[in-house]
């Protein structure tokens, strides 16, 4: 126990213990064997002993900061229950309770909140002016509490839970716990340590029969002498059959030497051949940018006619599904070409077809773009005739209104009836003719 105090208060002021020291200290005090009393302890801390160099204001401030952490106690803010206001309490924390007086005199007892396995601590968001909030809930109700700071709430709530899992463990207090554990580390110590003698005392026994088996081990010596000469023997037998055996590897390597430069001048050959059908695809991809340019044309040819739009969009449709089976021809021969170096001569049958099938598409084509051109001279012929037939309409229209002036002072009304009249009926009906 006082080993653990001191650790706690060296770690405190961010220095080491001297264990060995505390050792020889308690080895020769008389009252070191029976172990220390709390005034005793504390007696030999304000001593400066064991934390030589260290002023004594540091040292009370670690043996005040062991005793927060042991004894969990400090002011902080409550919620009411009735009023919701806040007030300032000075909080004790017990293994099953947790009170809050007053001030910290503890004359005047607000309250307490019994801790047990149904309890939990929660952290609460900042809210109502306050900061560093938590919460304790009950089966009965809900307790809200502020810190000061980060660290106070923290060092709250880990101390709440931690008496609240040793409710549910059915344990008394934290630091029985831990004097009980250490109690066991020290069994374990002396264990390890009567272990340890029992080690020596084992390898002892095991010197002397180390003793005894190297005399043993003369005699074995002896015998391994004669198995050497006797190893060695079979070792030059072995060595003739691994130079039999090496003189075989190297005719299979020199025979897997020419297979390979066989293969090496097989494989530049189907490099060469690689490199032509990629030159093909070339020229293919060529010929396939031409062919988009000029359905562009066409397209542009195609918009400024729009009397006969539906007939040039069939054809254009017909034109692109042959484009597309140009392109996916062309996709396809380009997986053949990845193909050529493990299936060569079939590869050469399949692209002289693909080359076929091109070369009809192609031709299809070129049929479909005469038939649009035959197509397009047919709607300007029609386009022709219509601007003859719009001239003779306008031309007997003339024609028409000539004949039809009224007769001025002077003229022959003779006429009227038979010259005027006679000759409207011819041009009506030469009218129709040209319009039909």
């Amino acid at each position: 126990q006082v080993e653990y105090l001191l650790k706690k208060i060296c770690t405190a002021m961010n220095v080491e213990l001297n264990s060995c020291e505390l050792d020889d200290y308690l080895s020769q005090e008389p009252q070191g064997q029976g172990g220390l009393t709390v005034w005793q302890f504390l007696d030999m801390v304000n001593s400066g002993r064991f934390l030589r160099g260290i002023e004594q204001e540091a040292i009370s401030m670690a043996v005040e900061e062991v005793y927060q952490e042991v004894i969990e106690d400090g002011y902080l803010w409550k919620k009411g229950q009735l009023r919701r206001n806040w007030s300032e309490r000075w909080f004790m924390l017990k293994p099953s309770v947790l009170s809050y007086y007053m001030s910290e005199e503890r004359k005047e007892k607000k309250g307490s909140i019994t801790l047990d396995k149904h309890c939990c601590v929660e952290v609460l968001p900042d809210r109502d002016g306050k900061r560093c909030m938590f919460c304790v809930k009950t089966l009965s109700r809900t307790y809200e509490m502020s810190a000061s700071d980060t660290r106070q709430r923290q060092e709250w709530t880990l101390a709440i839970q931690t008496a609240i899992r040793l409710q549910a463990e059915g344990k008394k207090s934290l630091h029985k716990d831990l004097k009980q554990k250490r109690r066991e580390q020290r069994e374990q110590r002396e264990q390890r340590k009567a272990a340890k003698e029992e080690e020596t005392q084992r390898l002892k026994q095991l010197q002397e029969e180390k003793e005894r088996k190297l005399q043993e081990l003369e005699l074995l010596k002896e015998a391994q002498r004669q198995a050497e000469i006797l190893l060695q023997e079979e070792e030059q037998r072995r060595r003739q059959q691994h130079e039999e055996m090496q003189r075989t590897l190297e005719i299979q390597l020199r025979e897997a030497e020419q297979a390979r430069a066989s293969m090496q001048a097989e494989m530049v050959l189907k490099e060469a051949e690689a490199e032509r059908q990629r030159k093909r695809i070339l020229e293919l991809e060529d010929m396939q940018e031409r062919l988009q340019e000029a359905l562009q044309q066409e397209v542009k040819a195609r918009q400024d006619e729009e009397a006969v739009r539906y007939a040039q969009a069939r054809l254009l449709a017909e034109e692109e599904e042959k484009l597309k089976e140009l392109l996916k021809l062309k996709e396809e021969q380009e997986e053949y070409i990845i193909r050529t170096q493990r299936e060569k001569q079939v590869l050469k049958q399949e692209m002289e077809n693909k080359n076929k099938c091109l070369e009809e598409a192609q031709k299809q084509l070129e049929e479909v773009r005469v038939n649009r051109q035959r197509v397009d001279q047919d709607v300007m012929a029609a386009q022709r005739k219509l601007r003859q037939a719009s001239t003779n309409v306008k031309h007997w229209n003339v024609q028409m209104n000539r004949l039809m002036h009224p007769i001025g002072p002077g003229d022959k009304r003779t006429n009227v009836s038979g010259g005027v009249f006679a000759g409207y009926q011819p041009l009506l009906s030469r009218r129709d003719s040209s319009l039909k």
